[in-house]
Formats: structure tokens, C-alpha cells, sequence
């Protein structure tokens, strides 16, 4: 069996990274790995072009990151809904709040 190549092992590490970072909602680590993307994709399509890599391989690994941007974008959008309820129940005791302080100040002696 053919030891796999260094920019695949790259690549194949940045999608475990990012799996990873997914399932333990580590936003931030999901963006800066995010960023990283490009970087390790670009030596991968080039040596396929030059025809160093196989196809497939190539293709199973591009399939698992677009399988991964899929769920990673999923979840963002179920974090974000989560945190706009949140927001609006700190809204919503803040209210209350207010309409108990304005209660008990005007309260007749």
C-alpha cells in the first residue's frame, strides 16, 4: 500500500480538525481553521491536474469537506437561532425588571 501524500495527510487532517471542532461547537476554532481551507485544498488540486494524484481519492476527500460545510452551516444556523432566544428572554427579564423597578419606586408610602 502507497504511503499517502504529504498535501492529502494535510488535507485529511484540516477535515478531521473540522469535524472535530464541529461536534464540540468550537466556533472559534471552526473559523480560524476555516480560514485554512484554500491553503490546503490548492496544493491537492494542483497535483491532481499534474496528474500525481488519483481522482477518486481526490474526490472522497472534496466530498467529505462538502459534507462537512454542509452540517458546519447547519449548525450555525441552529447556534445562531439559539442564540437570538437567548437574547430574547435576557430581553424579556430585562423587561421585567424595569416594570417591577417602575412598580415598587412609585408605590404610594
Amino acid at each position: 500500500m502507497a504511503a499517502t501524500p504529504p498535501h492529502m495527510q494535510a488535507l485529511d487532517h484540516l477535515i478531521h480538525a473540522l469535524e472535530e471542532s464541529l461536534n464540540d461547537r468550537d466556533w472559534d476554532r471552526l473559523a480560524e481553521l476555516n480560514s485554512e481551507v484554500r491553503a490546503t485544498v490548492e496544493p491537492v488540486m494542483a497535483q491532481l491536474e499534474s496528474g500525481e494524484l488519483d481522482a477518486e481519492l481526490v474526490r472522497e476527500r472534496l466530498a467529505r469537506l462538502q459534507t462537512f460545510c454542509d452540517a458546519a452551516s447547519a449548525g450555525a444556523s441552529e447556534a445562531r437561532s439559539e442564540a437570538e432566544q437567548a437574547l430574547k428572554g435576557v430581553n424579556r427579564n430585562r423587561s421585567a425588571a424595569r416594570a417591577y423597578q417602575n412598580v415598587s419606586t412609585n408605590r404610594p408610602k
